[in-house]
């Protein structure tokens, strides 16, 4: 999650929509999008954050570290629960200058060589900030997402799919994860890139009633936009939910606060159950756990 999606997306911690109570008791989920960074560390133990876990059911954790050791650390407390994506960021201004590290991709293939992280990202692509396709770093991480069959996570803040249709034909074998189904992009433009691009896969992390509502998914009654449920059921079987536990979503990283996102991973859940009831049973079977478990599986 980026501080432009924050900014988009601030809705106070007290106005919580009142159709959150309706969510249902889920089954069990795999949440793919979560981070463990140094200033949750302060709030949230490994054996706190393995807790939370637990309670909400998920059988399945993706954690992105900052610094990318953090990760490790939290898989280490439930190797059969938690999985490391290699996050490509040791301090907070990394997000934006990731892509002049030249020791990057040595140190994500050293990673992926490891057989201890399952992927690489969050990688951000911000307007302003994004490299062009074939910057040596980019174009380096592309080919290890393809070498090793590991997943790449992309950030993309771009309100169209043109960017990412020109990562996809560069690599058409490397492995595309969408974060937040493209942020601020529209169900017209997600819509594009997925028929365009069958190498690429899309979560709903941050896609809730506190994050990017310049462009929601959901009305006020947290049900799902008829032109967002058709695409939910279009690609289900390419979509995978995340809750990217940020907290306070309008001001990440603060250096007289600690982020406390860990402690609102049922919030996120809550938000993802109602929309969820609305599918066939065996759609959301697929989205809320199985699709995970098969897109993640070693080979």
């Amino acid at each position: 999650m980026s501080r432009f999606g924050a900014l988009l997306g601030l809705i106070g911690l007290t106005l919580l929509p009142s159709w959150l109570a309706l969510a249902a008791p889920a089954s069990e989920r795999a949440d793919i999008h979560l981070h463990y960074k140094w200033n949750q560390r302060e709030l949230t133990s490994p054996e706190a954050a393995l807790e939370a876990l637990r309670e909400n059911r998920v059988r399945l954790a993706g954690v992105i570290g900052t610094p990318p050791e953090l990760a490790r650390e939290l898989q280490r407390t439930d190797p059969d629960r938690v999985f490391a994506w290699y996050g490509p960021y040791s301090t907070p201004a990394d997000w934006s200058r990731w892509y002049f590290d030249e020791d990057l991709p040595e140190r994500a293939e050293a990673a992926l060589a490891s057989g201890d992280y399952r992927g690489i990202g969050e990688l951000h692509l911000l307007g302003g900030f994004a490299p062009s396709w074939d910057t040596p770093v980019l174009s380096r991480l592309l080919e290890l997402s393809e070498r090793f069959r590991a997943p790449l996570m992309l950030h993309v803040e771009f309100g169209r799919a043109d960017y990412l249709l020109g990562l996809c034909k560069q690599r058409p074998e490397a492995r595309l994860l969408l974060a937040h189904a493209g942020a601020p992009m529209p169900a017209r433009e997600v819509r594009r890139a997925l028929e365009a691009c069958p190498n690429l896969w899309w979560e709903l992390s941050a896609r809730d009633p506190w994050r990017y509502t310049g462009t929601p998914i959901l009305d006020e009654q947290g049900h799902l936009k008829p032109e967002w449920k058709q695409l939910v059921l279009d690609f289900s079987e390419r979509l995978m939910l995340g809750s990217d536990p940020v907290w306070p979503v309008d001001q990440l990283d603060r250096w007289d606060e600690a982020d406390s996102g860990w402690q609102h991973i049922g919030r996120f859940w809550d938000a993802h159950e109602v929309w969820l009831e609305e599918l066939p049973e065996p759609v959301a079977a697929r989205i809320r756990l199985e699709n995970a478990l098969e897109y993640f599986a070693r080979d």
